[in-house]
């Protein structure tokens, strides 16, 4: 999990005198920039087609001599004043088309607020499993009665509950339960001071700043968290922040390289075309509670570019084509032929060209990807100086404006029962690689094994590793079950060989920038010398068992993880679990404190003899 050293906008200073806070400009600032962007969206989101659908209607009825408004529309056509350019005629239909607006806009609020409010009800949660009150029934009947039957991915969006502001004094509260297991009497006791002092002079202001954002946005957090969490690290966020994805373990569609991308990626874009389209249903709990479907929003065509201070990320309506890297070059592969998107076959066919393709890469060409795994600062200024102009900007604009990034990687791997460590090499390339074959600021990386084994880097700060997981279970589903293969392992279909070869991207790099690039090289590969990973499929037993135990899963791991580490250290640290709030709007993640005072006397009774 990335991790923020920045407090830009709210800074705290522990003093012998107690606590000295302070509030800059970029607080005020960034509290309007927030609501700006939230406005937007709701703009971008309002639907007018059944805004038309009850003009249209409503235009019927009068038209059939049927007065739906009551006589509204007629007191709304008294009260407009009067014009040579408003005929009779013209009187009516305004007066028409005023009384559907705000037929359907009361509508239209009424919908929304009653199922925000009856998603607002998380009382389910807190219920033994198997057993449901009469009031959680009934608010399960009421949710299915005004859901939608057929839902779009966005259809719940503005009926969402927004992510609540918790009560200082409950904050404090389980700040102290979750640090208590880890001080002893004495430092705990000054953390209490510390805390009430805090609780009593600095929190009622910071309060009523995070009341007037939650008014003022959609969701409170999630931009600071993007923004401060993310993307103002200045550390490498290759290893740090992004993460991966592994293929079937057990089972692989077929060795040919060429043609398990080909297929892979016709199913990432078939994914892409629905999700443009809206037509993936949201994510439901229980069957009835939808989750926010913002984070998937960013998915495709997005680019993290750096910057001095902070960095930014680049997000396109639509990209055409595929950057793809191969042997320490860079290609161009478009992705469309007569407005349709290329059938495996002929996808195959391109990197098979691209596979076959004797050429050698250009000077500092092959390491260039070394930039976006090292820090951020020397990258945005590389970038800036070495990138701005000429073929270098043209190519750098080819990557950060593709659809997504594709490498056809050189190594073989996989899961191989004779091999010891092959987990753990496999997990290893997906993490870091060679440290210059990812491209790391891209919303992610396909990565295709020379034995035909797949895989994924993800830049973590568009959205968090669920959203990727939904796409990864639609390719890996609609590549094995779907598309398929011959018996010769290729795609199936015959490949449009009139089709324009792959472009080749081209660089012109000074020795300034190859010197540069060694650089981020050289932090990149010890940041990776230190990665210690150990990857095996663990068979003697799974959540089933522990279910039938009638044991959550995850508190299981939770306190294996809590024994394990006690054992080891013989002592307990502060421990982040990572858990959704995709219940509220735009809501990302949120931390669990596991090492709680229950968990750490399980543990401690566990070493009792």
């Amino acid at each position: 999990m990335a991790e923020a050293h920045q407090a830009v906008a709210f800074q705290f200073t522990v003093t012998p005198e107690g606590l000295d806070f302070h509030l800059s400009r970029e607080a005020v600032r960034q509290l309007y920039l927030a609501g700006i962007s939230s406005w937007k969206k709701r703009f971008v989101r309002a639907k007018v087609g059944s805004w038309m659908v009850v003009v249209m209607a409503t235009a019927g009825s009068c038209y059939c001599q049927v007065d739906p408004s009551l006589g509204l529309i007629g007191h709304i056509q008294h009260c407009l004043p009067h014009s040579d350019m408003l005929t009779p005629q013209a009187r009516t239909v305004v007066s028409t088309v005023l009384f559907s607006t705000g037929a359907w806009l009361a509508a239209v609020l009424l919908f929304r607020r009653v199922l925000r409010v009856l998603l607002s009800y998380h009382g389910w949660m807190f219920e033994p499993h198997g057993h449901m009150s009469r009031s959680t029934r009934l608010w399960m009947a009421l949710i299915k009665m005004v859901s939608f039957r057929k839902p779009l991915l966005y259809s719940f969006q503005s009926s969402l509950p927004k992510l609540p502001v918790p009560p200082v004094k409950a904050t404090i509260k389980r700040y102290l339960e979750s640090v208590r297991p880890l001080l002893d009497d004495d430092k705990y006791a000054e953390m209490a001071t510390l805390a009430k002092e805090f609780q009593e002079k600095t929190a009622p202001r910071l309060q009523r700043y995070l009341h007037l954002k939650s008014w003022w946005t959609t969701n409170y957090v999630s931009d600071w968290w993007e923004e401060y969490v993310y993307l103002r690290g200045r550390s490498p966020i290759m290893v740090n922040s992004n993460y991966y994805a592994m293929d079937f373990l057990y089972v692989t569609p077929t060795h040919v390289q060429a043609a398990r991308a080909a297929n892979v990626v016709h199913s990432i874009l078939l994914y892409r075309r629905r999700l443009d389209r809206g037509e993936i249903p949201p994510m439901m709990a229980l069957g009835v509670v939808p989750m926010c479907s913002y984070q998937s929003e960013r998915m495709f065509n997005t680019t993290r570019i750096p910057g001095k201070e902070t960095d930014t990320l680049l997000h396109l309506a639509d990209s055409k084509h595929l950057a793809v890297y191969h042997k320490g070059r860079y290609y161009k592969v478009w992705l469309y032929y007569g407005g349709q998107i290329l059938p495996p076959a002929d996808l195959e066919l391109q990197f098979q060209r691209i596979l076959d393709d004797p050429s050698a890469p250009k000077p500092g060409e092959e390491r260039l990807a070394a930039l976006t795994a090292g820090d951020r600062v020397p990258w945005a200024e590389a970038r800036t100086r070495f990138f701005s102009h000429g073929p270098n900007k043209t190519s750098l604009e080819a990557i950060e404006r593709a659809a997504f990034f594709l490498t056809l990687d050189e190594e073989e791997h996989g899961q191989q029962p004779a091999t010891p460590g092959c987990m753990d090499a496999y997990a290893k390339s997906l993490l870091h690689g060679s440290c210059y074959d990812r491209w790391f600021d891209k919303s992610f990386t396909l990565v295709v094994f020379k034995n035909g084994k797949v895989g994924a880097n993800a830049e973590h700060s568009w959205a968090d590793a669920p959203i990727i997981g939904h796409l990864w279970e639609f390719m890996l589903a609609t590549d094995k079950f779907q598309l398929g293969y011959t018996e010769g392992g290729h795609c199936k279909g015959d490949p449009n060989r009139q089709l324009a070869p792959p472009q080749r991207l081209q660089w012109d790099l000074p020795p300034e920038a190859i010197t540069a690039i060694e650089g981020s090289l050289r932090v990149a590969q010890a940041l990776a010398d230190d990665v210690d990973f150990c990857c095996f499929p663990f068979s003697t037993f799974g959540k089933g068992l522990i279910k039938r135990c009638r044991t959550s899963p995850d508190a299981f791991i939770q306190i294996s993880l809590q024994l394990a580490h006690f054992r080891d250290k013989g002592s307990f640290c502060l421990t982040y679990e990572a858990s959704m709030t995709r219940l509220f709007r735009e809501g990302r993640t949120e931390t669990v404190r596991s090492c709680t005072a229950e968990a750490t006397a399980f543990v401690r009774s566990m070493a009792d003899p």
